[in-house]
């Protein structure tokens, strides 16, 4: 009776998880086809925020040879910077990390990019 209670439980948390990698996968190449198929857009813009999301995973460490078995931490930083159009309309789009500390908020330039996807920022050149 238990026996057949687990596999019917296996059953269903297997469904589940499955379901929700098909799900992120099909999520993923909808965004990456509409960001394509998107304009190239170049248009002012000033920056207006910025914000960093970190993310902890904590693993096992099992297959250690020392024989030390205990968890060790990875993190992974993903970089938004929020950019306001002359319209009022706003856009927080993903940044690389090798641009995101050259952004300053306030800075306003030319911001180019592709559906969701950030292209490039132009700041605007002040003469003195």
């Amino acid at each position: 009776m238990m026996f057949g209670f687990m596999n019917v439980l296996f059953v269903i948390v297997f469904i589940l998880a499955s379901t929700v990698i098909i799900f992120a996968i099909v999520k993923g190449i909808t965004i990456w086809n509409k960001n394509n198929n998107s304009p190239k857009l170049t248009v002012p813009a000033k920056i207006v925020a910025k914000r960093q999301n970190t993310a902890h995973s904590h693993h096992h460490n099992a297959g250690d040879i020392t024989g030390a078995h205990g968890y060790y931490t990875t993190s992974s930083t993903t970089y938004y910077v929020t950019f306001q159009f002359e319209s009022g309309d706003r856009t927080e789009l993903h940044v690389p990390s090798s641009e995101y500390g050259f952004f300053v908020e306030g800075d306003e330039g030319k911001l180019t990019f592709q559906g969701t996807r950030y292209l490039s920022f132009e700041r605007k050149r002040y003469s003195d």
